[in-house]
């Protein structure tokens, strides 16, 4: 009786070396899909990490940029308020005529750069008083007027932009008291006469 070998038919054994295989590269792939999804989450989160910081730059860069436009109005606004009485003391002299020759070129440049900076001269004669923009050192009536109206400007305004250095210095004149409601009692008078007229005639 002779004895069956050992080990079964050579190709139950490629079998199970095809099954082992298979596993195991099942195992790898699954292993490395795993490790794809995390390495692409730490992707994403270093990604919206660099846009948070980035954003964090930017808002840093306006803020510094916006801190510097406005120490240097402050420094310009400082610098041009101390000009004001220099450019009073030329606007007295231009009055009585006396800024001429050399000094009228002096003048005549400190003003252009004055205006390059910002600075603004307001307040003209005939314009609507405003309390705003003018003081009133004076106070008058007038007939002339309709409204509160600067009839004389004593000291010129400055603003810079939209701020204001120093109001203008003005003479104020109001309408002149009772001009405005004569003209109401002429008509009602008017209406009572013709009244008068009308039943006299009947």
């Amino acid at each position: 009786m002779t004895e069956k070998p050992q080990g079964g038919k050579p190709g139950d054994d490629s079998a199970a070396e095809e099954a082992v295989l298979k596993a195991a590269e099942e195992a790898v792939a699954g292993s490395g899909a795993d490790e794809l999804a995390a390495a692409r989450r730490e992707a994403s989160e270093r990604t919206a990490d660099l846009q948070r910081l980035q954003a964090e730059y930017q808002n840093y860069r306006k803020r510094v940029e916006r801190d510097r436009l406005t120490v240097r109005e402050i420094a310009v606004s400082n610098i041009l308020e101390a000009l004001i009485p220099v450019l009073d003391d030329i606007g007295r002299a231009r009055d009585h005529g006396e800024v001429t020759g050399g000094f009228k070129s002096v003048s005549d440049n400190l003003e252009t750069v004055v205006a390059k900076l910002g600075l603004q001269q307001f307040g003209k004669e005939g314009e609507p008083f405003d309390p705003t923009l003018h003081e009133a050192l004076m106070h008058s009536y007038s007939s002339d007027v309709t409204e509160d109206t600067c009839v004389q400007i004593l000291q010129p305004g400055y603003r810079i932009g939209e701020r204001i250095i120093r109001p203008a210095m003005v003479a104020v004149a109001e309408p002149q008291p009772g001009t405005q409601t004569t003209s109401a009692p002429d008509a009602a008078d008017k209406a009572e006469s013709d009244k008068g007229d009308g039943a006299a005639d009947s």
